[in-house]
């Protein structure tokens, strides 16, 4: 599979989340995910399922730092993109 990774400037944005760390910008990127653009329209559930799958662990579905992390990167997703943060 060929990764597409995020910008520099995109990646340094979602690692200055707190707790977004190279490791879930690395899974992001492997589940397709090249763009703030993209990740600000995803759901946070989709991410968390595919998470897991992608590493063979139940963790990223169960566990609240997963979740917190991947709705804060969604939230700074549409806050650099649209200008506000919701959640999804």
């Amino acid at each position: 599979m060929n990764v597409v990774p995020f910008s520099a400037v995109e990646k340094n944005t979602l690692l200055c989340v707190k707790g977004v760390g190279p490791k879930v910008v690395e899974r992001l990127e492997q589940m397709g995910f090249s763009s703030l653009r993209q990740l600000a329209d995803a759901d946070a559930r989709d991410i968390l399922a595919q998470g897991a799958a992608l590493s063979g662990s139940s963790c990223w579905k169960n566990s609240p730092q997963a979740k917190a992390a991947v709705e804060a990167a969604i939230s700074a997703a549409l806050t650099a993109v649209d200008g506000k943060a919701t959640n999804k």
